[in-house]
């Protein structure tokens, strides 16, 4: 029998951690059932990589896909979710030994992502990975790399080339999961991101089923 759906997926708030430089998040009531109007209505105002969200190729690729015509097929289905063990890196080393297979999604669980998630402020040392795993996980074939912090890629190094070997060979990168609640082990994925047209990537809502 089938678990329930978890959602992975961290809420959108106002004043929360974003990436540096990037605008922060506001959610404001623009009409307000209690002040008299008959409905209520928001208004966003946030980057297009804030919170639970997917890079499309066009990111960081100037001839790549944007998010509305990417492969849906490579963001539901099966995926499997990683204990890393490192506190600093995700390593080829670590990962050799769960025989990640092509056409797989893997999901990173690192240390202290529920934590970093808590604070006002973004932490500039979260778990990344690197250049190096990212060529393995490239040459292994899979077609979803998911991280529980907001970026695949290291804040002081292999940023730009984590992206772009990810990218650069279709794989769909889902960054700021919340992987607090779910163990390790195989589950059914659905991640939904916006259909923007001409997207670079978009706001998702990723939900995991434990798989029988």
């Amino acid at each position: 029998m089938k678990g329930k759906w978890i959602d992975v997926s961290v809420p959108l708030h106002s004043g929360m951690v974003h990436w540096p430089g990037d605008p922060g998040v506001s959610i404001s009531r623009i009409s307000s059932i209690d002040a008299g109007a008959h409905v209520n209505v928001s208004l966003l105002s946030m980057s297009s990589h804030t919170g639970t969200h997917v890079d499309a190729p066009l990111h960081f690729l100037k001839d790549g896909r944007s998010v509305d015509v990417m492969p849906l097929e490579g963001i539901i289905g099966p995926a499997r979710v990683i204990q890393v063990r490192d506190p600093e890196l995700i390593t080829t080393a670590e990962l050799r030994r769960h025989n990640i297979r092509r056409g797989e999604r893997v999901l990173f669980k690192t240390r202290g992502a529920g934590e970093r998630w808590k604070k006002g402020t973004f932490d500039e040392h979260y778990v990344y990975v690197p250049f190096e795993t990212a060529q393995f996980l490239k040459e292994r074939g899979v077609v979803a790399v998911g991280v529980d912090y907001l970026s695949v890629g290291g804040y002081h190094v292999d940023g730009t080339e984590t992206h772009r070997t990810l990218l650069g060979a279709g794989i769909w990168v889902i960054e700021g999961l919340d992987l607090d609640r779910v163990k390790p082990g195989r589950y059914d994925m659905v991640c939904l991101p916006l259909r923007i047209q001409g997207g670079d990537g978009s706001p998702a809502r990723v939900a995991l089923r434990k798989r029988g």
